[in-house]
């Protein structure tokens, strides 16, 4: 395994978030713990210049998502949006921009070829259980809890929103986000928001295990799965449907389908070539 790496964008003093790298998985962790892994400008900057950089490594497989500290992640840096209350605006324009960067950073989740896994030991608030719910898959310790505790404090948890009713049914959704409060990993992983439940202190190699097994596999193939299962799900059933069979007729082109198909026939491992 690599020494750790700050990942440290223009402008910022101090770095926010590491990196390393592991047999194919690339290990982020917010180390911002004083303040809970907030979402701060820094952070959002710092986690919006790794997916970019990961989504160009042809080395990097999967990705895990993990924490320092005793938070997953509060949520956005609430000082950081009251300091521009100031603002001529009243602070309009930077909370503006500030969304618009988290929305993206969220977006590039889902957009990245290679799968994201959260490692979640304690709370995930807010934009904290946005990030959560924006990764592929996730892993949370029997500690974690996830709340979107935005309405008590009246400020409505819109964006997270988003990715929890993408998760979640929609009374699920609905109840965490109209009462703010938190939910434990158990009930997490009932209502679909996590995948499994595991024992303190074991989330994140919990979750390099399971990203060791998707590095494992084709990354072409991966890549063109995860981004036919997010396209076909905004799709109607018809629609998703047509679609979805016109990528499984180009995926049977691929080099690593007929390598895959012919090594299941003749009962031997297949050899992967990433296309």
């Amino acid at each position: 395994m690599n020494v750790q790496s700050p990942v440290q964008p223009p402008g910022a003093s101090v770095p926010v978030l590491l990196r390393e790298d592991a047999g194919g998985v690339a290990i982020l962790t917010l180390d911002r713990p004083a303040t809970r892994n907030s979402l701060s400008e820094a952070m959002l900057a710092a986690l919006t210049a790794a997916f970019a950089d990961i989504a160009a490594d042809t080395r990097i497989r999967a990705v895990v998502l993990a924490a320092n500290g005793p938070a997953f992640s509060a949520g956005h840096d609430l000082k950081e949006f009251t300091a521009r209350r100031s603002d001529p605006d009243g602070g309009r324009a930077y909370t503006r921009r500030i969304m618009a960067a988290c929305s993206a950073m969220m977006q590039a989740i889902v957009t990245l070829p290679q799968p994201v896994i959260a490692a979640v030991e304690g709370p995930a608030a807010a934009a904290g259980c946005q990030l959560v719910a924006s990764c592929d898959l996730a892993i949370a310790a029997a500690t974690a809890k996830f709340s979107t505790p935005g309405v008590q404090i009246g400020l409505f948890c819109s964006t997270p929103m988003v990715a929890l009713s993408r998760n979640v049914s929609r009374k699920h959704a609905m109840e965490m986000l109209l009462t703010g409060e938190s939910i434990a990993a158990e009930r997490a992983s009932e209502i679909g928001l996590v995948n499994r439940v595991v024992a303190p202190g074991t989330a994140r190699d919990e979750a390099i295990r399971l990203a060791g097994k998707i590095a494992a596999k084709s990354t072409a193939v991966v890549r063109v799965g995860k981004a036919a299962f997010y396209r076909q799900a905004e799709m109607g059933l018809a629609e998703a449907y047509a679609y979805a069979s016109e990528v499984m007729v180009e995926n049977m082109m691929m080099r690593d389908a007929a390598e895959g198909i012919g090594a299941f026939i003749d009962k031997r491992d297949p050899t992967w070539e990433d296309r």
